[in-house]
């Protein structure tokens, strides 16, 4: 469970700012939103190494500099 205290006189925007990173480094929204749908394993296979071939293509850019 994540959990954000309000420090004294602390604006509530600046707390749901914390909570939301703390959510992003958890993953906890993109947990939620691979749930939402059903996926067939195929699907999640190909997703997967879409991810992995753009990762990839991203690190050879940042090599070639």
């Amino acid at each position: 469970m994540i959990e954000v205290r309000i420090k004294r006189n602390e604006p509530i925007d600046k707390a749901l700012r914390r909570l939301k990173r703390l959510m992003d480094h958890e993953g906890v929204l993109q947990e939620v939103k691979e749930r939402r749908y059903y996926e067939k394993p195929s699907e999640k296979k190909r997703k997967k190494s879409a991810r992995a071939r753009t990762r990839k293509i991203k690190e050879d850019r940042e090599l070639d500099r």
